[in-house]
Order: structure tokens, then sequence, then C-alpha cells
């Protein structure tokens, strides 16, 4: 028998599995992500979670063939790392994964991806076509989108492809994106800016009645989601909120031609008829090319994991055909 593991770095949580070579899960762990003081205890900590899953299915790390890694960004392939990330201290500004992970399971076969590139991986292997072309698109804290065209895993050449969320959508610019740009489709769509998205709105035009706690410094996007139906500007947000997805989706299936896009991401996942199904309406008008089909995941917070497991089995890409005989 030989196993295969993946790995899901976050900026809140470490997870690990195993997996027999049917993707049959047999040992997982998880433990909360370091947070320094160096990049070093990071690593660390992947190291301790993947051994704690190796003792959950009774193996040995070296009886591990494969790796697959989704984590958070940005990276620096050439070294297997992650550099500079953006939602853990400043301290933190190399964490070092290819390396140590080869050296424990005594493998060179060990993949690396972004959190979306993983989430498509997962969403090809499991999908019942197993698509050439398709993409992940999570909208949740922020956006970004894993892409598989003609059967490639898109990565870029440092590995830091998709970060759609940092497409312009507004030429106007009027919010500023957390990476200090303005006009993104993150600054407006994601979970941590609705609110500012909100407060702009009600701005714009005060005469729209509203019970949102604008100024509430508990205020979030659950407060907009939870009030639809029952409040104007909760309503009219979520109409421009539909607004900026359609223009950002539409620009990710243009520019890919995929037969599927597959949403994830606390916000998708959580408000499917408010943010999901307006998407699906208007870019089918948008649209020059074919028309993909659109779903929410099945696999919820697990998608990175199941992307991780799916693409050590798979050699990286998520395809059925790649797996081990």
């Amino acid at each position: 028998m030989v196993y295969y593991a993946g790995v899901d770095l976050g900026a809140t949580n470490v997870r690990a599995a195993v997996a027999e070579d049917d993707g049959t899960t047999i040992g997982i762990s998880r433990s909360g992500t370091p947070r320094g003081p160096t990049g070093i205890d990071v690593t660390e900590g992947v190291l301790r979670t993947l051994r704690e899953a190796c003792g959950d299915a009774g193996i040995a790390p070296k009886e591990i063939v494969s790796v697959g890694i989704g984590s958070i960004g940005p990276f620096d392939l050439a070294e297997g790392a992650v550099i500079d990330p953006a939602n853990l201290p400043d301290s933190i500004d190399r964490i070092p994964l290819t390396g140590p992970i080869e050296k424990l399971v005594d493998s060179d076969e060990v993949y690396l991806h972004n959190d979306t590139a993983a989430g498509v991986i997962g969403e090809r292997f499991h999908a019942s076509r197993n698509p050439d072309d398709m993409v992940y698109i999570t909208i949740s804290s922020g956006i970004g989108a894993g892409v598989c065209c003609d059967g490639e895993i898109l990565a870029g050449w440092d590995g830091n492809a998709g970060e759609v969320g940092h497409c312009v959508v507004d030429p106007r610019g009027r919010l500023t994106c957390g990476c200090g740009h303005d006009g993104h489709w993150e600054a407006y769509c994601s979970g941590n800016a609705i609110p500012d998205f909100a407060r702009l709105l009600n701005d714009d035009d005060p005469t729209i009645s509203t019970d949102l706690p604008l100024e509430g410094p508990e205020f979030t996007a659950k407060d907009v989601f939870e009030m639809a139906g029952e409040d104007e500007l909760a309503d009219y947000v979520i109409d421009q909120l539909a607004h900026w997805n359609a223009i950002g989706v539409t620009n990710i299936v243009q520019s890919f031609a995929p037969i599927v896009v597959s949403f994830g991401g606390a916000v998708a996942l959580h408000n499917e008829e408010l943010v999901v199904d307006p998407i699906r309406e208007r870019v089918s008008e948008m649209l020059l090319n074919n028309v993909p089909e659109f779903h929410v995941t099945d696999y919820g917070d697990d998608v990175v994991l199941e992307g991780a497991i799916a693409s050590a089995l798979t050699e990286g890409t998520g395809d059925r055909k790649r797996m081990r005989s």
C-alpha cells in the first residue's frame, strides 16, 4: 500500500490528511497556525500537524509517496516558500514548505499551490466529468480564483496566478483595496469590504432607509445579508454586489472559457441565493462565449484540503488519468 498526504495552510488553521491510493482519507489532524515569532515556527507547525495526521493513520511519514499543499501566499516557488504573508504577523517574512516536507516524507513529489489553485484541483478531481477547463472562485474575506485551462493548472511563474480579486472592476476607484490600490473587485465584494461598501452607498443616497448599524464597531457583512428583504439599504447593497460580482466573473469566463465555475468561501457558501444566484442570472447576459455551469462547492471549508490530497494523487493536476495505477 502507498499513501498520499494533503496539507492546508491557512492564516488561522493548519490541517493535514493522509489518504490511500483511491483517495480515502485514513488520518487527519488540525491545529492553529503558529503566529511566529518567525516563519520557521510556522513551518514546524505544519510538519507537526502532518506527523500527527500520519500517526492518526497509523503510518510513518516516510511511507507517504507524495504531498500536495494548498496555502496562503504569496509564494516564492523557486524556494517552495510563502513570503510576507499578509494575514500573519510582520515578523513572519518567509515560511519554507516544500523542502522541509520533502525531507520529512523522503520524497521529492511535493506540490505547492495557492489555496484557490488547490480548490480547483479538488473540484476537478471530484467532478463527474473531470473537466479540463474549470474555475474555482472563492468569495470570502478576500476574492481569488484557481484556473484549470486546457488541462493545465495555471500557476504563473511565481505561483501567484489567480489573484483576480485585485483586478479593477471600478475604473473610478471609489474604494481602496486592502492591498492599497483603488477599484479592485475585492474592495467592493469581499466579506471584509462589504461594510465599507454599504457605508459608501448610504453616503451616496442618505434617503435610502436602513436599520443597519453602519457606524457600529461590530457591523459586518453578515448584518447586510441577514437584513435582506427587510431593509432597503441592505437590498440595495446586495444588488450592487451582484453588479460588481457579475463583472468580475464575466471577465474570468471571457478570459479562460471554463465549462464549470465552482464557488466557495464564506460569503458565497452562506449566501448562495443572494450572491451566487444573481451571478448566474447576470453573467449569462454579459458573455460573448458559452455560458458555463455555475455551482457551489460540495466540500465547504474542506475544499482546499481535498484539493491538496487530489494534487498528491494526480501529480499536481486533479486529472484522474494521472493517478497511479
